[in-house]
């Protein structure tokens, strides 16, 4: 059964002091997306964050980025899925991924968290449910023994920075099959992709 897409969220933290950094890069893909579309975010304060919606192949996309640090993120998400009864399995949550290299990303459907703080919130507010889909947007490990923490609260080099627009960019071009719920189509094109094959 396919599940076609009713929301997107891009997760990360508020202010401009950490707006360019890595932990953002969920954010960078919706805003790059509501930018293709002309889509217009809004502060929406029963959602706790700022909303969006778009058009895309005849259907309406809604858009969110929460107003809260990642990992209170599933407050908002909550609030937004519970009042317009979106089913999970239409649930796109875009996030930074340390387990994938810059300029690589991948999605999945369910399955675990992988001790993402943002992912782990979201889904404490889905009655711990996983059964939703997530884009993992490729940032790399610090050198080993590095700080975390500190790495995904800095900003990546010009080098990253482009690798991870690249990655975004790769990501939007399967999103009509997303879109239609045509997950597995999606996948192998995007891995396609990262592997560097021609399409």
């Amino acid at each position: 059964m396919s599940y076609p897409l009713s929301l997107i969220i891009g997760i990360g933290n508020p202010g401009e002091q950490y707006a360019e950094t890595r932990h953002n890069a969920g954010v960078w893909f919706v805003k790059r997306l509501a930018a293709l579309y002309q889509g217009d975010f809004r502060v929406e304060t029963k959602f706790f964050g700022s909303v969006s919606s778009v058009t895309y192949g005849g259907r309406e996309l809604k858009l969110l980025i929460p107003n809260s640090y990642m990992n209170e993120s599933g407050k908002s998400v909550g609030a937004l899925v519970n009042f317009y009864k979106i089913p999970y399995k239409r649930i796109l949550v875009a996030h930074d991924e340390l387990d994938l290299a810059a300029g690589v990303a991948r999605l999945k459907q369910g399955g675990g968290l992988a001790g993402h703080n943002g992912l782990k919130d979201i889904s404490r507010c889905f009655s711990d449910s996983k059964e939703f889909n997530r884009l993992r947007i490729g940032v790399g490990r610090p050198c080993s023994g590095s700080d975390i923490t500190g790495y995904v609260l800095g900003k990546p080099s010009l080098t990253e920075k482009v690798q991870i627009n690249e990655s975004i960019e790769a990501a939007l071009n399967v999103l009509s099959f997303m879109v239609n719920g045509d997950w597995q189509i999606a996948m192998n094109q995007l891995n396609a992709v990262s592997n560097g094959e021609k399409l």
